[in-house]
């Protein structure tokens, strides 16, 4: 699962995770094992970009393994090979939401680095509108808005299994 940062998609892997009788794989997490260091870390120290690279290292190694339901980072979509791994192993789907949504859902959260600006949903929908051609590169989209995770739950796993779902258009 592709999408913004706090569009669901911790919550919604590990349930979907739980359903299937499979692993749950977050991206974000293998970069902070790996480095030994919160992301809000790598970000301070490393920049963006270093971090970018340990983020394309992460979806890689999720990627290659079976029987997983993988999370990535928000920005993950920025790179085209990273949704070209997820595609070769899967059906990749967008947790569409809005920066309102996003700011109820993260904003009080003090390690989400691109969120520490004056105005947090002014910078959630520029980031959102600058990722756009990135993210309508999934295979499908479920929207997350106003939805509890169960029921972004079964819409995903309804996508998965090609019974509904739209064309990533936001």
């Amino acid at each position: 699962m592709v999408g913004f940062m706090g569009s669901g998609k911790s919550s919604v892997g590990q349930e979907l995770a739980s359903r299937l009788g499979w692993t749950f794989v977050d991206t974000d997490d293998i970069v902070e094992t790996s480095a030994g260091r919160k992301i809000s870390d790598i970000f301070a120290t490393d920049g963006e970009d270093a971090f970018r690279d340990m983020e394309t290292a992460a979806v890689r190694t999720a990627a290659a393994q079976d029987g997983v339901v993988i999370a990535t980072g928000g920005g993950a979509v920025l790179r085209a090979e990273n949704i070209e791994a997820l595609r070769a192993r899967g059906t990749v789907v967008l947790l569409a939401t809005t920066p309102q949504s996003v700011y109820e859902r993260v904003g009080h959260e003090t390690h989400r680095p691109l969120l520490d600006v004056p105005d947090p949903i002014a910078r959630i929908g520029d980031l959102m509108r600058q990722r756009a051609d990135a993210y309508a590169r999934a295979d499908r989209s479920v929207d997350t808005v106003g939805r509890t995770v169960s029921q972004v739950a079964d819409d995903v796993l309804d996508v998965v299994r090609g019974r509904s779902g739209t064309r990533g258009d936001r």
